[in-house]
């Protein structure tokens, strides 16, 4: 089958991680490189001994010279709208990072210019693809029964210094977009409002708030609670957050790295239901993280089916986000529409 071929807009760490996954797709081409910054494409494109493709500037001279099947853009949230803007406007399928764009004006034209083109736009949650995660939603599914209650705890002391330590809200808009999508996939469910609080202890690092407090009212009753912070030191959680989910049936919980477990009811009557634990297989081979991502990508463009992070779905997750910032400036509880 014939590689389809790629432009990869972004030359920065990410789009050097994603250069690296294209090369190593046998289904994709990595056709064109392409950076705002002078010569930065080229010199990655070197550096990593992938030569022989287009690099340059200027993203429609790229489309022009290489005439791609697709784009993935890994550049800053902020350029996302025009560049997703572009490729659509050019027939082209999107495949983009996460967030997908830096308001929700901006994520609503995307989605429309998507619609209009009748092309693939998908952004990667790339956690998605984690065979942890995956056998937590399968054991949600087949042993509790509709959720109820699910808890999100996120708490590690991050010294990334740069930007982050400077901007606003460091954690709902850099981080908290993998794990309000995570509590999305887990639970079926869509948000409907939330409250949220954002606060900065006296010994932050952080100019922004680094830690958040929020309750979600999710679609069927669900009710999603996350907690997290960037400025906790010692007992880090994973970078995928602790669990615990509850339903009719029992409870499931997992720490984000090893299997998860649950204890489901096996007889009732006194004064607490007897239960017994269950676990479930890890999937094997499951292609990881962005690897994940392209091949659900690739997949979609080949047969037409409906990849995860698919852009009409993967702006409720973006919704989560923007609904609990605005939560956090008027103090009140939010509707989230999307």
């Amino acid at each position: 089958m014939t590689p389809l071929r790629a432009v990869l807009v972004g030359a920065g760490a990410m789009g050097r991680n994603w250069a690296k996954n294209l090369d190593a797709s046998p289904e994709v081409e990595l056709a064109g490189w392409v950076d705002i910054q002078p010569g930065l494409a080229a010199r990655s494109a070197q550096e990593l001994g992938l030569t022989g493709g287009y690099t340059g500037e200027d993203l429609a001279d790229a489309l022009r010279v290489v005439q791609p099947d697709f784009v993935v853009d890994v550049s800053i949230p902020e350029a996302h709208h025009g560049v997703t803007l572009q490729a659509l406007a050019a027939s082209l399928p999107v495949l983009g990072e996460k967030p997908m764009a830096d308001t929700m004006e901006h994520a609503r034209e995307m989605v429309a210019a998507a619609e209009q083109a009748g092309k693939l736009y998908m952004v990667s949650q790339s956690r998605r693809y984690q065979a942890e995660l995956q056998a937590f939603r399968r054991l949600i599914k087949d042993q509790l029964g509709p959720l109820g209650i699910l808890n999100s705890d996120f708490y590690i002391g991050a010294h990334f210094g740069g930007f982050r330590d400077a901007m606003a809200s460091p954690l709902l808009l850099d981080m908290a977009i993998h794990t309000f999508d995570a509590a999305r996939y887990l639970s079926g469910s869509d948000p409907v409002a939330v409250y949220c609080e954002e606060f900065n202890p006296t010994w932050s690092w952080y100019t922004g708030n680094a830690c958040a407090t929020a309750i979600f009212e999710m679609s069927g009753g669900l009710r999603y609670t996350y907690r997290g912070s960037w400025c906790s030191e010692g007992r880090s959680t994973s970078w995928e957050g602790e669990w615990r989910a509850v339903g009719p049936q029992g409870t499931a919980v997992w720490d984000g790295t090893e299997p998860p477990i649950a204890e489901v009811v096996t007889g009732s009557g006194g004064f607490q239901a007897e239960t017994e634990t269950c676990t479930t297989a890890l999937e094997q081979n499951l292609a990881l993280g962005i690897a994940g991502s392209l091949q659900d990508f690739v997949q979609a463009l080949r047969t037409g089916a409906t990849p995860m992070g698919e852009c009409h779905d993967n702006i409720k997750s973006l919704a989560m986000v923007f609904g609990a910032i605005e939560s956090v400036q008027t103090g009140q509880r939010v509707s989230i529409l999307h």
